[in-house]
């Protein structure tokens, strides 16, 4: 007989996210995904000056400060005809891709490594032989015996004071752990250290947005001037900064991240047969080389595949009313006149909530279930996402991705089929960061011979004005999140918003059913996963973390009355 698991939240730091999975002879035989928190935010939009919205959809989520606000300046662009300077791309992809670093590697030590992690076998590690395999795996200075040996003390005196601090509450002990002791203190060592890590590398942000969270963005360009001698611009002083700050991530990347996922990887190769879940997936492409409208000359390749087929790739046009489309059979919305898919350009956000009342009951998977919407291209359930960019670029041909994934498979010694699953979207992550450091460099040294050849142009004029604006403008805003494909589509009428929706990441990953109850990825990727304990679903956790769940982006809460609209229950077994 089937038992029903809940994990609810299902995520460490980023929004709600339930996990209802039905478990039968030790496996999972049937999943379903909620975001339990309601969506509002193109609500909020509606009648707003379009230039603004970047400043309200940033605030999505503090994870992914800045993808937000480039995809929303982008379909305001898309609308009006806009293309901006080339040193405003530059800037924009360099703060892209050192968010690709600094949200991979909190991703990998922070959200995802205590899935195989196990914090307290680190106590019985041996320092001197923790300190020659790290001198094995990397030339990372930080690997001394006496290093590991002080921060084995550090953590011993959390465990013997009963208060584990930011370890507390984890399935330490649990049999799917299989990192000997002296790797797991390798692994807490440089969770650590990631954590003083990624607080520099987004000082990036702050150079060339003012701030971090929230940098700013500027419809037309980047807000702000190069001026290499003037104190308050862009000069000499704050660009030597930025690449200063993009070797050592660089560093850190190939020195830290990159040798401690190939180093845990080998302990954990039954989860390249774990997890696949859907054969599709979906790259909208990003970093642009020659502007934005030139695709084909993109950092990422644009493009679908179908049934996990790498000889073909589909294209995709956002714009196509039968590509994109939004359903809600098993949402908690409404759309005017019944429920058939809607592109954005034509979506609604009416609420219709039907869940569960406390006292705490198990969702209706029947009925509707989820505050996600279920987004289908031509009526395939996508994942998007690290692997799904890796995916498209190997198909696509393009050499830089190709050569990065295939030597990481050759330092697993693993074929190119173990990418489809739980470990090989992983391990897409990382070979990403790799690729993320270096084209971070490089078009940085791309934006310095500009500025040598006499360029400093941020921002254009062109079309800023409202009156020079037709009566109506549509556009769209592609770009690639760190967590996959993100769209914001616009209708401007008017001189005002007519209607804005967001199609993100987790949207695609973690949606509910559609009308013929195809899953989506996290719930398709749970089949078939093998559940030691049911009241510790450790293996629930490492495969939907796998994704980076990031349900803030999915979901935004709004009650005009300011009741609670959910109970939040810890894991529990039914």
């Amino acid at each position: 007989m089937a038992s029903r698991i809940v994990v609810d939240p299902v995520t460490r730091i980023e929004g709600h996210l339930r996990i209802e999975a039905e478990v039968k002879d030790g496996r999972i035989t049937d999943a379903w995904s909620a975001g339990t928190m309601v969506r509002g935010l193109e609500v909020i939009l509606k009648g707003r000056d379009p230039r603004d919205a970047w400043a309200f959809t940033e605030r999505v989520c503090g994870v992914c400060t800045t993808v937000h606000a480039l995809a929303s300046v982008r379909s305001v662009e898309d609308a009006l005809g806009i293309t901006v300077p080339p040193n405003a791309e530059l800037i924009r992809n360099i703060m892209a891709m050192v968010l690709y670093m600094q949200d991979h590697v909190v991703h990998f030590y922070h959200l995802h490594a205590l899935d195989w992690v196990d914090i307290v076998s680190a106590l019985k590690a041996n320092p001197d032989e923790t300190s020659r395999i790290a001198q094995t795996i990397s030339n990372w200075p930080k690997s001394s015996p006496k290093y590991f040996a002080d921060l084995q003390k550090r953590i011993g005196a959390f465990v013997e004071s009963g208060q584990l601090g930011i370890f507390a509450n984890g399935y330490w002990g649990h049999p799917a752990y299989k990192l000997p002791p002296e790797v797991n203190l390798i692994g807490v060592a440089h969770y650590l250290e990631a954590l003083e890590w990624q607080k520099e590398i987004v000082k990036v942000h702050t150079i060339f947005g003012g701030k971090n969270p929230h940098p700013n963005y500027l419809v037309g360009g980047v807000p702000c001037s190069i001026n290499i001698d003037e104190a308050n611009a862009i000069n000499a002083e704050r660009l030597a900064m930025v690449g200063r700050l993009l070797e050592e991530g660089k560093r850190f990347v190939e020195q830290v991240y990159l040798p401690d996922l190939l180093a845990v990887a080998p302990y954990y190769l039954d989860w390249t047969e774990i997890g696949g879940g859907v054969k599709n997936y979906l790259c909208y492409g990003d970093m642009p080389t020659n502007g934005f409208a030139d695709v084909a000359h993109y950092k990422f390749p644009r493009g679908v595949i179908l049934d996990r087929d790498l000889t073909k790739v589909h294209e995709v046009d956002p714009k196509d009313p039968a590509g994109v489309q939004e359903f809600i059979d098993h949402s908690w919305y409404s759309y005017e006149g019944g429920e058939p898919g809607r592109h954005p350009w034509s979506g609604e956000t009416k609420f219709n909530y039907t869940g569960p009342k406390p006292p705490y009951e198990l969702l209706n998977v029947d009925g509707k279930y989820s505050w996600l919407k279920t987004p289908r291209w031509k009526g395939h359930a996508m994942e998007v996402g690290p692997l799904s960019r890796m995916l498209v670029g190997f198909a696509s041909g393009n050499a830089e991705i190709k050569d990065a994934v295939v030597e990481t498979l050759a330092a697993l010694k693993a074929p190119a089929s173990v990418l489809f699953s739980t470990l090989g979207r992983t391990a897409a992550r990382g070979i990403e960061s790799k690729l993320a450091a270096r084209w971070a460099l490089e078009f940085y040294q791309q934006l310095l011979a500009n500025i040598r050849n006499g360029d400093s142009r941020t921002f254009t004029k062109e079309r800023w004005e409202p009156a020079s604006w037709p009566a109506e403008a549509r556009g769209v805003g592609l770009t690639e999140a760190p967590r996959g494909a993100l769209a914001h589509w616009i209708v401007i009428r008017d001189q005002k918003i007519a209607n804005y929706q967001l199609v993100v990441p987790t949207t695609w990953n973690a949606s509910p059913r559609d009308a013929n109850g195809q899953r989506s990825p996290y719930e398709a990727s749970l089949i078939g996963t093998p559940v030691h304990d049911p009241h510790q679903p450790l293996e629930i956790l490492r495969t939907v973390h796998s994704f980076d769940p990031c349900l803030a982006c999915a979901v935004h809460l709004y009650d005009d009355q300011r009741r609670p609209l959910n109970q939040v229950q810890v894991t529990a077994a039914v």
